[in-house]
């Protein structure tokens, strides 16, 4: 017989050691039925004349020998030495060496212990560990012989913590010495003395265990192991996309870290975390090196759950990984490759399906260690609309205590005609916009525009402001929407920062400013800011470029309807044949609207449609709208459809006396108050030409996205316009996103500069003059 857990030595009758159960069973027989097994766990039986033997002698005060002598002659030692090997096997038995407390048990008398003799064993903490899967005794000795050191940056009382560690098992490291673990507690996760404790662990080469003390809410792990895993600097920069809105009011007072938090908890509450990271640290030294070790553990003392929320790492990360990373898939070509397409229906013609991609990058969503917090429904959703919310729009932040108003679009979110779809969009959304925000990683050149000659593009080929409107640049911006925000005239002349972008129509690289390219929560020097026109993720670089491409072109034709108020072709609804089109309209028909489409498609010979959407039952017909572009008319059209509904929410609810709007932002109130078909005739379908059907624009879908893409890059080249690609896609997310840029093509904001906006209306029949500058339509979309 082997001891359980296995060293594979046979002791002797005379070495002292002594057989029995592990410390997590207690033994019962009930003569003529069974001898039972107890633990925490439940209840083994064993069966036969053989337990009801050997059960009883196993109480731990015979060796092994002494076991089978007294198995006789019941059963011969053979019979008695086949049953222990299988009691063993299953790993119900344990060789204890012999103490002062069994050996007394042997004579029948008090335990008098020696000075040498070894201390009595706590049979609880051995059951616990036996319990774990793991030898009790070992285990014991083994947390005698590591040490611990408890380091406090809040007023927790070392004392108690030391005393709690001890109470475990845990041995604490004598002053001077390095521990084998550090167990590091504090109030908030982002304290600045935690940058201190990081380095000197990592100087050291020492694990240390997190653990916050000051809320009502606990926060247990991670522990972090210096050159393997994740950092704290990893999980900082998590930790701090959820906690923006603390960071104008840092910078307001001169912070170091973040605005202290006053406690929030019990006394209990606190014994409870500091046990609980005890708990912990016991488990990390004993050999147990579970996933809660790798997460941020939460409890809540309100409503006593906990849930884990697991630290990824950074790759890019300065501290633990290699900074240069992004700067090095910025600065080199990109090069489409073939992608098959995996899906080829309504939704898109992606790689990935919206199922496979909830799967693969789900973890992205968490409220502690994600990017997104939660995707959500989006209140005053109708049943038959799939709109959902994913946190705070990055593209829309401010530096300032109260910062421009961002409402309508202050939150990201997708929509899609399943859940499943509308999930999908929300988080691609959510990531794009992260990805788009400038990090400090990014390849920056700092020069002026004058000095770096032909390779750097003027931003306001890309912005396309008019003149009038950089002089008036006081009244467009009195508003405060961002949105509509007019820079200042940019300095040809002043050094700023420049990064690459990749022009897939010249094959080579081009220089945009940075800030213009990336989402910032600051003014630039520059004066120039980013919006999120072309911006796009996908479940491939090809993918997300599509994607982005086919934004820029939805947008363009938007503005060039919008801003000249031009007639278009209706949309044949019935004529597409989709059953989701019938049961949408008959959703806005429950709650008395009208559904409507028009043919927006520009002279890229792209389908692009706008649905529409109004009140039929009260004055204030509260208008909404959405735009899809696809080379298949219908993914156009669906996509306008559903983005309409992303809308319907926000109106959902108003009552025939105007109260209701779920936004308080002037211009879209303005336009749902006063603006109705009538009055807004560009609205409707021009009844003179023929209603768009999906026949119009016939499409023959590619097999692969790199056909796409050759597509769309001959065709901007044929226009004389040149394609150009950002890669922001981040290496710890590994869902790609791109910023797709091509000057010329217009935003749907009011930019009116000299160009597009004029000349196509004209060269596609629209118009027979371009429209005046000063009766363009005064209304801006606010979307």
């Amino acid at each position: 017989m082997t001891e359980a857990g296995g060293s594979g030595r046979r002791p002797s009758a005379g070495d002292g050691a002594r057989l029995g159960f592990k410390s997590h069973l207690r033994a019962t027989v009930v003569p003529g039925e069974a001898a039972y097994l107890v633990s925490q766990r439940g209840v083994t039986a064993l069966y036969g004349d053989h337990s009801e033997v050997l059960v009883p002698l196993l109480d731990g005060t015979r060796s092994p020998d002494g076991v089978l002598r007294d198995a006789a002659p019941a059963l011969s030692a053979e019979e008695a030495a086949a049953s222990l090997r299988a009691l063993d096997a299953a790993g119900l038995l344990r060789l204890r060496p012999a103490t002062a407390e069994s050996s007394a048990a042997i004579k029948g008398s008090t335990a008098v212990e020696s000075p040498t003799a070894p201390p009595c064993p706590d049979r609880a903490a051995e059951a616990y560990w036996d319990l774990a899967g793991l030898d009790g005794v070992r285990t014991l000795d083994t947390l005698a012989r590591t040490t611990v050191r408890p380091v406090a940056l809040t007023d927790v009382d070392l004392e108690q913590v030391g005393a709690a560690c001890r109470a475990s098992g845990l041995t604490l490291a004598p002053p001077g010495t390095e521990a084998d673990l550090s167990l590091v507690l504090c109030d908030d996760y982002l304290s600045p003395g935690l940058h201190e404790v990081d380095a000197g662990h990592r100087a050291a080469g020492t694990p240390w265990l997190l653990v916050g003390v000051g809320s009502a809410a606990p926060w247990i792990g991670p522990v972090f192991r210096p050159g393997e895993g994740p950092c704290w600097h990893c999980l900082a920069t998590r930790l701090r996309g959820h906690r923006s809105s603390e960071r104008p009011l840092q910078r307001a007072l001169g912070l170091e870290g973040p605005p202290q938090r006053p406690p929030a908890t019990l006394a209990a509450g606190r014994a409870i975390a500091v046990q609980l990271a005890v708990l912990e640290a016991a488990k990390w030294l004993a050999g147990i090196r579970t996933a809660s070790h790798g997460s941020v553990n939460t409890l809540d003392t309100l409503g006593l759950h906990t849930t884990a929320h697991p630290v990824a790492r950074l790759p890019q990360c300065a501290a633990c990984g290699d900074p240069g990373l992004v700067a090095r898939r910025v600065g080199a070509p990109f090069v489409p490759v073939s992608r098959p397409k995996a899906v080829q229906d309504l939704n898109g013609h992606r790689a990935l399906t919206p199922a496979q991609m909830l799967e693969r990058y789900g973890s992205l969503v968490d409220p502690v260690t994600g990017i997104i917090k939660e995707i959500r429904r989006a209140p005053g959703s109708p049943e038959f609309v799939n709109a959902f919310l994913s946190g705070q729009n990055l593209a829309m932040r401010s530096g300032t205590l109260a910062g421009l108003r961002a409402g309508l679009r202050s939150l990201s979110g997708g929509k899609g005609l399943t859940e499943a779809e509308a999930r999908t969009s929300a988080l691609g959304e959510a990531v794009e916009r992260y990805s788009g925000t400038r990090q400090g990683d990014e390849p920056v050149i700092h020069d002026s525009f004058h000095a770096l000659g032909e390779t750097a593009i003027h931003p306001n080929s890309c912005q396309l402001f008019d003149d009038r409107q950089l002089r008036d640049r006081d009244r467009w911006n009195a508003g405060g929407s961002r949105l509509h925000y007019v820079p200042p005239p940019f300095d040809t002349h002043r050094p700023t920062d420049w990064t690459p972008v990749w022009s897939l129509t010249g094959q080579t690289q081009r220089l945009l400013p940075t800030s213009m390219l990336y989402f910032g929560e600051e003014e630039a020097p520059d004066g120039l800011c980013a919006d999120s026109n072309g911006n796009a993720a996908g479940s491939s670089p090809e993918d997300a470029l599509i994607q982005g491409f086919l934004e820029l072109v939805e947008r363009d034709a938007v503005a060039l309807w919008w801003y000249n108020r031009t007639r278009q072709p209706g949309v044949d609804l019935d004529a597409f044949g989709e059953p989701y089109i019938e049961r949408l309209r008959e959703g806005y028909r429950t709650v008395r609207r009208e559904v409507w489409a028009l043919d927006l498609t520009s002279d890229f010979g792209i389908p692009v449609i706008a649905a529409l959407s109004r009140r039929t039952d009260k004055p204030a017909e509260d208008i909404v709208f959405g735009f899809g572009a696809h080379f298949d008319p219908r993914v156009a059209l669906r996509r306008a459809l559903t983005e309409m509904g992303q809308l319907l929410p926000l109106v959902s609810e108003v009552t025939p006396e105007g109260g209701g709007y779920r936004v308080t932002d002037p211009e879209p109130l303005e336009w749902w108050r006063h603006s109705t078909a009538a009055n807004r005739p560009y609205l409707r379908a021009d009844r003179d030409v023929p209603a768009f059907g999906p026949r119009d624009l016939p499409y023959a879908p590619a097999g692969d996205l790199r056909e796409d893409i050759t597509a769309i890059t001959e065709l901007t080249r044929s226009r004389g316009m040149d394609l150009l690609v950002l890669d922001q896609s981040r290496p710890d997310l590994e869902l790609p996103v791109v910023k797709v840029i091509v000057p010329g093509l217009r935003p749907f904001w009011p930019r009116f500069a000299p160009g597009r906006l004029y000349n196509t209306p004209v060269e596609l029949g629209r118009r027979t003059e371009p429209t005046p500058y000063s009766q363009l339509n005064p209304i801006p979309l606010f979307v």
